[in-house]
């Protein structure tokens, strides 16, 4: 089973990086050639603003995910911190597990807003492009960051290690 969660896992992170990293990448270029075309040419890109909206889009739903499997991700600590192992053990299995199913459910819903997007046939003003395959990383990135909460479910509930994610197990103390 762990064998499993490691190739899924492997497979999302490569996604998760491409996706961050040339979004990023195409942002800087973007933003770079527009203020160069602005204040050399007197003419900015006319869908520079629109194209950088879409990387925001992108970088930040995808750019969750992966900071749920750096455990990276937002807690709040300052209760969880005073308990003993076996009670850290138990909030963030659940945590885990409700967090999850909670991402998932978020991509569910998600599904039927780029469905209702694709369906009402809506384009950008700038680019003309399809909104619908921009937003299509938002259901994307809610299921890969479920998957990272269930496979830390799955560690938590098979291991004595308390693990916030894959990659990050708690180094409290063990009973």
């Amino acid at each position: 089973m762990k064998k499993i969660f490691i190739t899924i896992s492997k497979v999302t992170e490569s996604i998760e990086q491409f996706v961050v990293c040339y979004s990023i990448l195409l942002m800087m270029v973007n933003s770079t050639a527009n203020a160069i075309g602005r204040y050399a040419f007197g003419e900015s890109l006319f869908f520079a603003e629109e194209l950088n909206q879409f990387l925001i889009v992108a970088i930040t739903f995808i750019g969750f995910a992966y900071a749920v499997r750096k455990g990276r991700n937002i807690r709040m600590t300052a209760v969880y911190d005073a308990l003993g192992y076996r009670a850290k053990k138990v909030i963030s299995t659940l945590i885990s597990i409700s967090t999850g199913l909670l991402m998932f459910y978020l991509a569910y819903k998600a599904v039927f807003y780029v469905i209702e997007l694709k369906e009402l046939n809506r384009l950008s003003p700038a680019l003309q492009f399809p909104v619908y395959i921009i937003y299509s990383i938002i259901p994307l990135g809610l299921g890969i960051a479920g998957v990272q909460y269930l496979i830390a479910f799955f560690l938590n509930i098979t291991h004595k290690e308390i693990y916030l994610s894959r990659e990050v197990i708690d180094k409290g103390e063990l009973s």
